[in-house]
């Protein structure tokens, strides 16, 4: 049987950390020994409820005498670098589920990759993960065809379009072998699509949704639509504690969802 994991959840006051740490409890793979939260928040030093005979409290600092071996994030991009330093500074490995990073943010994780283990992804379900997988699959089989994201979400979300359909997006054009920055179109001046080798975006933000997301490829009579929605924002922090478990010991270096599934 492998060891418990220690982790730290880094944004633990949030939904995803809420999440996060509820379903900690209940994972025999981890046990949470540190929760961190914003300066102001109303969970600070609140106790969390523990399987354990140890008492847990929220705090805004990693205290010395915890001693995670990983360091879970679902912060805010303007909480990220805190979170990133963190974890360098104690030597553990990073997952982060954060979204909306800047290209300074995504250069500073590939950094901190030569000296710690990093596995950041924009979403943290296994079907999404498999999906990326089908995506690359028909974009190169597929190359002369048309490609549309449409990605759905709640009404609060604010970064648009989501982090999980920019990453399929470079999932395209990755297979392509087309540099994403030049082919990307967030948005259009006019309806037409004047670029045939352009990845379009579009957004919707309504209600309550989870997180829906379509890959439409459209060829000349036919089309290949892939899609994933989420109906449980569980299986975001159900991936995210496997991934922590899974990457705790293993050597710096950058990993992706990807390469945990069948492990």
């Amino acid at each position: 049987m492998n060891p418990v994991v220690p982790i730290a959840v880094y944004g633990a006051g949030g939904r995803m950390g809420q999440a996060v740490l509820r379903l900690a409890f209940d994972d025999p793979r981890v046990a949470v020994v540190a929760a961190i939260v914003r300066e102001g928040a109303a969970e600070i030093d609140a106790r969390l409820r523990d399987r354990s005979a140890d008492v847990v409290r929220y705090t805004t600092t990693l205290d010395a005498s915890a001693a995670p071996a990983v360091l879970i994030d679902f912060s805010v991009a303007g909480a990220f670098d805190d979170a990133l330093a963190l974890a360098l500074g104690r030597r553990i490995a990073f997952v982060s589920g954060t979204t909306g990073l800047s290209e300074h943010q995504h250069a500073a994780l590939r950094d901190a990759s030569k000296t710690i283990a990093v596995l950041s992804s924009a979403n943290f379900s296994i079907g999404v993960a498999v999906l990326d997988r089908l995506v690359r699959d028909a974009a190169r089989a597929l190359e002369e065809w048309d490609c549309e994201i449409v990605e759905a979400h709640h009404r609060h979300k604010k970064d648009a379009p989501s982090g999980t359909a920019l990453a399929l997006g470079r999932a395209v054009a990755d297979a392509r072998g087309v540099d994403f920055g030049h082919v990307a179109e967030h948005a259009r001046a006019t309806g037409a699509r004047e670029d045939a080798s352009a990845i379009g975006f579009a957004s919707v933000r309504a209600g309550d949704i989870v997180g829906e997301h379509t890959v439409l490829f459209a060829g000349r009579g036919e089309r290949v639509e892939l899609v994933h929605r989420a109906t449980d924002r569980t299986i975001f922090a159900r991936g995210a504690l496997r991934a922590a478990a899974w990457i705790a010991g293993r050597p710096a270096g950058t990993y992706a969802l990807s390469d945990m599934i069948g492990a």
